[in-house]
Parts: C-alpha cells; structure tokens; sequence
C-alpha cells in the first residue's frame, strides 16, 4: 500500500521508490513534482516562490488537493485526473498498468509517470496523459511552421536559431500546463496521448491551473512566472536596423537622414562586429572612434542607440584565458573546446553561472553602459551551437541535457540584474530565444534569422501568437525577413510592404535584415572590419512605391503610441499580450478559436494581416459581442459575420470595435 500524508500544505504519496508531491502554487494553480531518487530537488526553474493553501483531503488511498478553481484527485493507483471547479475533467494520466491494488488495470505496462534509469546517470523521463481529440491548443514558444493550434503536433524541447521553447501550452478546455523542466525532450499532443518526455533529469515536475477564461489562465500563469517591466517609451515607436552599419559615420548618416526627413525614429541598432574580436564586449576605435560622442548625438535626435553583444569568446581573444582559468566557460565533454565557428574558432560564456554573468555584465557597463547605451540586442541567446549536439556540452548548473533550455533565460537575467543595480527602472533587451520565465527579466523576443518570403512571414504570424501565448508579451519580427531579398525587386518590395504593414502592429516594429548583394568586408584583420554586409535597409531604400507608404505607416505607429502605452501597461501588471489569438477576448464566440489568419492587437483592433503575394482580396471572420468598424472605409459590420475585403497594397485590413480609434488611423 501507497503512503499518502499532508506536509504542511503538500499531499505527499510514497509508493516503492516513487516519491509524489502535490501542492498549491499561485491563485487556482497546482505544482506536480515526482522523483525517484532519496531527495525531491527544490529548484523552481521558471517558477517563482509561492505561499499559496490548499484544501486536503485524504480517504485511506485516495486523496484530493483543491487550490481554486482545480482539483487533483489521486487514486488508489496512483493516477491523479485534474478538474475545474471539481466537476469538469480537465486532465488525467494515461495509466496502463497491471495494477496490483486496485483501478485500471492493463497488461500494457505503460506508466504515466515514467523514471526509466540511464545507466550510471540520472533518468529519462516520460509523462503521459489521456488526449481529448476535440481539444485545441495554444502556445509553446515558436517552431518555424504556420500552425497555430497545436493539436496534434509533435515539438522539438529545445533551443535553435529561430525555435525557442517556452513550454507553457493553453487549452479551449480551460486549463493551463507548464512544463517545469528546462532538459532538452520532445511533446507529443497526439489524438491518441499526449506524451511529455525529457532525454536526462532527476525528477518530474510540471505546473497546471485551471480558469474560465483564456485571460484568467493565462493571468495566473503569469502570476506564477513573473511580469514583464513596463515598456520603456522609446521602444514603442520605430525601430532601424540592418545587417551591418560599419561605422560609426555610416550610422549617424542614417539617423541624421531620418531626421532631415522628419520621420520619427526611436531606436538604431548596432549589428555584431563592431567589436575588435568576440568576447571583448567593446567598440572597435577604428571603425567607432567616439561612441560616447555619438550616444550624445543620438539622442539630440530623440533616438535610442542599441548594440549588439554575442555570448561567444573567440579563443585568440584578450579575455578568453581569464575565463578559462575561473571556470566561465560552457564546457565541452568529449573532443575540443570549440563550440561555434564564426570568423573564428568560440567557446559560449556560461550564462547559469552568476560569476560569469557579472563578468560580462561589468566588462559591457565599462564599455558600453557608462557611455550612455542603454539597452543591449543579446544575440546567439540559444545559444548557437555550430552542432546541436546536446549532449557534448556542459553548464555550472548541470549538463546541457538536463538544463540547457534555461539558458536564454539566465542570459537575459544577467543584464536584466546589471541594468536594475545600475539604476535603470525599464530594463529592455532583445533576445533571439527563450524560455519560460524569460518575461520577467525584460526580454523582447525576436523570432530569429529567418527568410524573406511569405512562407516565412505565415510561419512567423503563427510563432508570434503562440509566444504569446506561452506568457512571452514583448515580441517581434525581422520585417522582410533576414536572409535575402534585393531591394530592386518587385516581388520583394511587395513582401516588404506587406510585412511593414503587419509591424506596425506588432509589440515592437523593427526593421532588419541582410539584404542583396552582399557587401565586401573592408579588412582581412581581426577586428570591427572582418565582416561583411548587407544592401542599404532603410525606408527610402525600396523605391518611390514604397516609400510613402512605409512613411505613413511609421506615423501611424506614433499615432498608436497612447493605445500601445496601454497594452504595454497591462502587460507590466496583469500579464495581458499587446498581441493575441482572437479567442483571448472573444472566448465564447467557437469561430475565434479556429482562425489563423487574424489576431486581436489589444482589445480594440482586429488586424488581418496580407501573407500572400499578389491577393486581391481576402475574407476577415469578425468576432460576436462587438460591432466593427472597417477603419480605411468607416463601413460597420456586426460581429459574427464575415468581410470580404478588396485590398490595396498601401494598407491591410484592420477593424475597431471602438469609434474612438478611428480618429488615429486618420493623416494629419
């Protein structure tokens, strides 16, 4: 027979070498941790410190937790099933077992909760759960496919340029459900099970909540993960950047442009290589004489200056023994030290150990911080291995199979802590990856070096909402895409527009990208003139077509600022997403949860955006409970119905459910 006993406010069953923990976490919210080892490990990963009660109830076998609105009834077995308000089944453990003391029996064998022993290691991990083949789910980060509804999917848990998983997955069935173990896995949501799996770990431990709504699950998961900062001003607005500025003339050339031509700029980014090698976390004099001078000037123009830092330490450079010698260093556990070829041969500092985040932190306060930049693009954030072996690295914290996907996380809380013991109240930093809890240390997230094409931009619209969805609220797009597209070609052009018109509302507009064709490098020495670049990225760069239409869209976004103060506001306090699935504010209406091609910016706009080239025309489904206003036309649709839009390529359809809004979208 099983022991089952309350622990202060935590069901406890012990069965054969199977310790089982059930307790309270944050408002309606459960914590689920099993090991098979001597001691539960108490590292909260994403989590953070919780004092919440629970109502336990134990009868002989079984047992019940309540915290809210979810229930965990354990059976005599061991299997636990979770309920709303104890009578809606949310969720239960797929158990196929010849039970020995009673419930379902089956010569299976199968397990729910899987420790399959790693010889001379830890354990592999399996957690199963019965599927409900009518759900639809939400979230996990981003995966570079046009999928919104997650059902049925199988994901990589792992970080990749361009993939970060944030394993936080919300259903219409009215729960929420974060896997609390940053190893790299796999998760099946299959019609059959869903099957949750980690290649190395100690121990199992998940987090569910149950709600009414998608805004109250997805409340109580950032209860739980931690809230973002609030937005500094200057990110609202428009942002400029390519791959690469060079020099320091070239930038100011750009800036004093936009200013000449009284187009509103917020932020100019810095691109990698104006440093004298990686791992300096420095300017290059030669290329970038007088940084400070150049801040100064920056910001008589109202503009926000952003550089570039990468985690990686090329071997030849001036800090690299140091941090050997102190142990700063990812380490590699078979074959050389080499983790990343880039114009040379790099090592990854180890972003879990906080020794070596203050070391870069205090080497990029000298160097940057004290010259007035405040805020800092933390690239390669995955980081990004040149072979995604994942076993051969190892971090201060464990080796990378049982921690790595944490590290994107610790990344951004290096800055994050630097920036707040600095004295800074709105920390930002842009990152390329990340994983559950990142949002609290101030990351914005950017979906990663992808390509300039429509299939690229459907793939993004999907991966930006489900962000959102896995409690990550800043996040943004390379418009036009990073690799390719010349600036000449029509076809681009197109897609360019297109995707500028979607930027525009989005949390963060941000232009980027590596176009054609590719400038020399203008030295062959190590330092800030090694690199290449790409074609002129700015505004003016893509023809007397676009230009105007760029134009109007960037005072459009100024226009927004208010409205965007706002969504940022209820980000900071409540967790809310700028941008969201339309079923986040419609959950009643069943179509808002299977549209794909539209997305709620804030409660008050509808955006549809145009992901195809040449479309002439394209349907909006319009959400019930609210009368819309098609903003370009004023013409008013009522909610529930469907509108057959002609498009134009100076603007995309985009709807209000307020008369007041309309006034923004108006020139002049």
């Amino acid at each position: 027979m099983a022991i089952l006993k309350q622990v202060g406010n935590r069901l406890v069953r012990e069965y054969d070498r199977e310790k089982l923990w059930i307790e309270p976490w944050g408002e309606n919210g459960l914590r689920v941790r099993a090991t098979k080892n001597f001691k539960m490990e108490e590292e909260n990963w994403a989590l953070l410190e919780s004092e919440s009660n629970a109502q336990i109830t134990i009868d002989g076998q079984n047992a019940l937790v309540i915290n809210g609105k979810i229930t965990a009834q354990v059976l005599d077995n061991g299997k636990i099933l979770f309920y709303r308000d104890g009578k809606t089944l949310l969720l239960e453990e797929y158990l196929r077992t010849e039970a020995a003391y009673g419930g379902f029996n089956s010569l299976l064998k199968v397990d729910a909760r899987e420790l399959r022993p790693i010889l001379g290691g830890d354990y592999q991990l399996a957690m199963r759960f019965e599927s409900n083949r009518k759900e639809k789910l939400f979230g996990m980060g981003q995966y570079q496919q046009d999928i919104l509804n997650l059902k049925g999917s199988t994901l990589e848990l792992a970080q990749r340029n361009s993939q970060a998983s944030v394993p936080f997955v919300l259903s219409d069935q009215g729960y929420g459900f974060l896997w609390n173990n940053p190893a790299i896995g796999r998760v099946t949501f299959g019609t059959n099970v869903t099957e949750w799996s980690s290649l190395s770990t100690k121990q199992l431990d998940y987090w569910i909540t149950a709600g009414d709504t998608p805004a109250e699950i997805m409340h109580s998961y950032s209860q739980v993960t931690g809230l973002p900062p609030m937005m500094p001003e200057y990110a609202m607005g428009f942002w400029q950047c390519k791959l690469r500025y060079r020099t320091q003339e070239e930038l100011l050339e750009v800036a004093r442009e936009y200013h000449r031509r009284g187009i509103p700029l917020s932020v100019l980014v810095i691109d990698y290589f104006h440093w004298p090698n990686q791992g300096t976390w420095d300017f290059d004099r030669k290329y970038w004489p007088d940084p400070k001078g150049m801040v100064a000037e920056l910001k008589e123009m109202g503009i926000e200056l952003m550089v570039s830092i990468w985690p990686t330490v090329d071997a030849n450079c001036e800090n690299y023994q140091e941090m050997l010698e102190q142990g700063l260093l990812v380490g590699t556990d078979r074959g050389v030290r080499t983790q990343m070829q880039f114009l040379g041969n790099e090592t990854f500092y180890d972003a879990t150990n906080p020794e070596a985040r203050a070391y870069v932190w205090n080497k990029v306060k000298n160097h940057y911080y004290d010259l007035g930049i405040r805020t800092y693009w933390l690239d390669v954030a995955e980081p990004e291995y040149s072979v995604y072996d994942f076993d051969l690295y190892r971090y201060a914290i464990g080796s990378n199979l049982q921690v790595g996907n944490i590290y994107p996380a610790l990344y951004a809380k290096g800055f994050y802590d630097g920036l707040v013991s600095a004295g800074e109240t709105k920390p930002l930093n842009l990152l390329r990856c990340a994983w559950a809890g990142s949002q609290r240390y101030g990351a914005l997230v950017w979906s990663g070096d992808i390509h300039s094409s429509f299939e690229s931009m459907r793939d993004q619209f999907a991966a930006g909402l489900n962000m959102a969805v896995a409690g990550i609220p800043w996040w943004t797009t390379d418009i036009g895409g990073f690799n390719g597209g010349y600036p000449d070609d029509p076809a681009f052009r197109e897609l360019l527009i297109r995707w500028f018109e979607y930027g525009t509302f989005c949390p963060v507009m941000r232009l980027h990208g590596y176009r054609l064709p590719y400038e020399d490098p203008m030295s062959n020495e190590v330092g800030g003139g090694m690199c290449d670049s790409g074609a002129p990225n700015e505004i003016w760069s893509f023809g007397e077509k676009a230009y105007p239409i760029l134009k109007e869209h960037i005072e459009l976004r100024e226009r927004l600022r208010p409205y965007i103060r706002r969504l940022m506001k209820d980000a900071h306090e409540k967790g809310t997403p700028p941008m969201r699935p339309m079923f986040y504010d419609y959950p009643e209406d069943k179509n808002c949860w299977d549209v794909e091609d539209a997305y709620m910016f804030g409660p008050n706009l509808l955006i549809a955006p145009v992901m195809y080239a040449g479309m002439k025309q394209r349907d909006v489904y319009l959400p019930e409970g609210s009368e819309w206003i098609e903003v370009s036309t004023g013409k008013h649709w009522d909610g529930g119905s469907t509108a057959a839009v002609s498009l134009s390529l100076d603007h995309i359809p985009v709807f209000t459910n307020s008369e007041s809004m309309l006034s923004v979208f108006r020139k002049g």
